[in-house]
């Protein structure tokens, strides 16, 4: 066998159409982002610190050792049966770490047992905040085979587990199937199916599969990170953890066939050069990291410095993109017609934000978690776009606005007034939780806009916005940096799995009142952004 040569990363520019490029030049370059600004130097103590992937991998290994697990159970009082295994761990600039464990009773997995344990410098427990207080108490010798679940005949389908769910309420013991297949858009279905393990009555259920639409065609000249090796270029991000980008070639299933170049130079610009799609997504997922690590310090997905795969060409005409924890990817279709691939930067950085929220907080992808899920990929799109400032594609506060999957050239969703697209939640209100994630996400969306940029009307970047208050009130914004701060701080420290948007208020002001200090502005403007939105302290 021939040996390879060593492996470098390449930084080169993408051949993009003229036409693109003429269209450019007419859009505004600048970014207006009202008072927003870098956290004051009193504030970066208790920011994320930048860690790279070994120190972060060092620090998991200390937490996950078994004595300091154990040490932790007995000082929270856990039960005898009870077991702790920690997922991730935040450090901050002072020295605080924010610990977040799973749980087990009896060997078997709690879900909506999460927790996190902050602890100072010095080693003293400062807060602890539980998915569910419930203290855990089942008999897991209960008459069960009588109640198991068949697994599903479906492709990709898992046998049954048995766990103890405590998402809502008493917690009890359970049966988790996870049915496969495909759903009726032709997205991989991962729907996981709890039941009670006595009665065998449906308790719960989750999908797993992250859907979310998107924009754009062009990202406009950019440079990528690629690998060179025997001569040959490929999508494969050296940068970034290894990254690489793949070709279903309209398949469904499968890790795809990574894009291979002999010049390092990709795509056209046009949809009918199957590198174009590529080029998107391979440099929305570059600014995605880059943007996490250069802003809260996280180094990729997990913060263990790992590159996730993105596949592209996904199934014919399908009109869509998602994230799967299952194979740690993102996968984008090529829209209409295969004329749209759904890989601008926003849809890249929505995409892999929720594998962030899958590696930090978890929030349960139904209900009001599962809207605030969906919101948290929203958010750092928007911040994504405005850190990126890109000329082709101007940052904003809408998802999906230039790919007009509506046919009349208005966005997927709004965030300044997110009612505008005839479905999506401007408020809270009772029975949000059964909402489609999709458009009770408006709720957060709207928070964060008014936590931002205010109330009223504003142009930004071009863009007219006019976002209204649920009780009438007129918000001044404090910006999207220090709002992004805020969001990532309560996400990856004190949401857990079944955060709601009541407790996504109290996380965001314990961020703010930690970033800032109790009777900072910050703080008010939380507040008074939550009260704009019906939540309420």
């Amino acid at each position: 066998m021939r040996p390879h040569r060593a492996h470098r990363t390449s930084r080169r520019a993408v051949t993009i159409g003229a036409a693109l490029a003429g269209s450019a030049a007419l859009l505004a370059a600048g970014i207006s982002t009202g008072t927003a600004g870098a956290a004051p130097s009193d504030a970066k103590g208790a920011l994320p610190a930048s860690l790279s992937a070994g120190d972060y991998l060092s620090l998991v290994k200390a937490a996950d050792a078994p004595a300091a697990k154990k040490a932790v159970a007995k000082e929270l009082k856990l039960g005898s049966k009870e077991a702790l295994e920690v997922r991730s761990v935040i450090k901050n600039n002072n020295g605080d770490t924010h610990t977040r464990y799973e749980r087990t009773y009896d060997g078997l997995p709690v879900i909506g047992g999460d927790l996190v344990v902050q602890k100072s410098k010095g080693g003293d427990t400062e807060r602890v905040t539980k998915a569910n207080d419930a203290k855990i108490a089942v008999d897991t010798d209960a008459a069960v085979a009588a109640h198991k679940p068949k697994k599903s005949a479906a492709k990709g389908s898992e046998a049954p587990r048995q766990v103890v769910l405590a998402v809502k309420g008493k917690p009890v013991l359970a049966w988790e199937t996870v049915n496969g297949g495909v759903q009726k858009d032709g997205t991989p279905n991962e729907l996981h199916v709890f039941t009670d393990a006595k009665t065998g009555k449906k308790l719960f259920e989750y999908q797993g599969i992250h859907k979310g639409t998107g924009t754009g065609q062009y990202s406009g000249e950019v440079e990528l990170g690629t690998t060179e090796a025997d001569g040959k270029f490929t999508l494969t991000d050296g940068e970034r953890g290894g990254g690489r980008t793949t070709d279903l070639n309209n398949g469904q299933s499968g890790d795809g066939e990574l894009f291979t170049n002999d010049s390092d130079v990709w795509g056209d610009g046009t949809p009918a050069n199957r590198e174009t799609a590529a080029v998107d997504a391979h440099f929305g997922t570059a600014a995605t990291w880059d943007y996490f690590k250069d802003v809260h310090g996280r180094d990729g997905i997990r913060g263990d410095g790992e590159g996730a795969l993105t596949r592209v060409h996904y199934g014919d005409n399908y009109v869509n993109a998602f994230w799967s924890d299952a194979c740690f990817c993102m996968t984008y279709g090529d829209g209409e017609n295969n004329e749209k691939p759904l890989t601008s930067t926003d849809v890249a950085a929505h995409e892999m934000t929720h594998g962030v929220t899958s590696a930090t907080a978890g929030l349960v992808y139904q209900g009001e978690s599962g809207g605030l899920n969906e919101a948290t990929s929203d958010i750092f799109a928007a911040a994504v776009e405005f850190h990126v400032n890109s000329e082709t594609d101007v940052a904003d506060y809408m998802v999906g606005e230039m790919i007009d999957i509506n046919g009349d050239g208005t966005p997927l969703r709004y965030m300044d007034e997110p009612s505008k697209d005839g479905k999506s939640l401007d408020f809270w209100e009772e029975g949000a939780g059964d909402v489609d994630v999709h458009y009770s996400s408006g709720i957060g969306n709207h928070f964060f806009y008014l936590l931002a940029e205010g109330s009223g009307e504003k142009e930004i970047n071009g863009v007219k916005y006019n976002s209204p208050t649920s009780d009438g009130s007129t918000l001044e914004g404090i910006g999207i940096e220090k709002a992004a701060d805020i969001w990532f701080k309560a996400l990856t420290e004190q949401m857990t799995s079944t955060t709601d948007y009541a407790d996504a208020r109290r996380a965001t002001v314990a961020a703010a009142t930690d970033l800032y200090g109790a009777d900072s502005a910050e703080v008010t403007a939380v507040e008074a952004a939550w009260a704009g939105v019906n939540v309420n302290g």
